[in-house]
């Protein structure tokens, strides 16, 4: 009779669980649409005013046109600033990943002195305002009388993006699976391929998003950049900007647009490419 009785009390206390979970999951849901609402949607009203076909920037958009692509497309100055971005960015992401994977290697295998204070201090970029960084490096280079402005801007651009390289390559080195490294050792493969066979594919998903990171966070800088640029070395984020002071056309909001739509682009290629999914590099 107790065992029947317990048989039947089982899934009445299994309903009762699922019906009292569904108010709470069901507020969940909203709660998370609304947060993704808020998050997209400074990404979505660019892209909205980009094909508003008015000469002013309206919300929300009147009739549809593509001619401010047109027009940003084949500007020259807006061409020059983008290849410039290109061009530093790439740099910066280069510098960013030669030194930021030995340096994520060295905290995670070796028993560093200062090891805690040495993260706060690489990371300490991620912490302190931009602002305040690109006036302190433009003191910097002032007393030391350096006056090449691409190399200010790709010293000041790595200084913000490595850490994100060093944060991400580290978290991978730390998920390394060492009896891996042991069993290939122990069968006789040599330093080298082991780090190429065993060692990389684990933290080649960290490597490619400290990457991304990096070149995104270089591409769009603008404090930095708004310190240590001039006329000649102009990023497409100061393009932009002047662009808002002389005229508050859709053209500004196509910028934007393909600005967006080119970080998206970089993360599809990564992963098709690389086949790393978009979530793997995010984690």
């Amino acid at each position: 009779m107790n065992a029947k009785t317990n048989t039947l009390k089982a899934p009445m206390k299994t309903v009762m669980t699922a019906n009292n979970d569904y108010p709470v999951g069901l507020w969940l849901r909203i709660v998370i649409t609304v947060i993704l609402l808020a998050s997209m949607a400074p990404l979505v009203v660019p892209m909205m005013m980009a094909v508003s076909d008015t000469p002013n920037i309206v919300f929300p958009p009147r009739g549809f046109t593509l001619k401010w692509f047109d027009k940003v497309i084949h500007t020259a100055e807006a061409q020059a600033s983008f290849f410039f971005s290109l061009r530093l960015a790439g740099v910066v992401t280069l510098v960013s990943l030669v030194l930021g994977i030995p340096a994520a290697a060295g905290l995670v295998r070796f028993n560093v002195p200062g090891k805690g204070a040495i993260i706060g201090l690489v990371l300490s970029p991620l912490v302190v305002p931009l602002i305040v960084t690109g006036v302190a490096l433009l003191q910097v280079f002032s007393q030391l009388g350096w006056h090449a402005t691409f190399m200010q801007l790709a010293v000041g651009h790595t200084v913000v993006c490595l850490p994100y390289v060093v944060r991400s390559v580290t978290s991978s080195f730390m998920l390394v699976n060492r009896s891996l490294e042991d069993a290939a050792s122990v069968l006789g493969a040599s330093p080298a391929t082991v780090a190429r066979k065993v060692i990389w594919p684990q933290v080649r998903p960290g490597v490619l998003a400290g990457g991304v990171f990096a070149f995104i966070v270089s591409f769009d800088d603008y404090p930095i950049s708004m310190w240590l640029a001039d006329g000649d070395h102009f990023p497409i984020p100061l393009y932009l900007h002047s662009q808002i002071e002389l005229s508050f056309d859709p053209s500004i909001a196509a910028i934007s647009t393909l600005m967006i739509l080119f970080a998206l682009l970089l993360v599809l290629v990564i992963e098709k490419v690389f086949g790393i999914s978009i979530a793997r590099l995010a984690t």
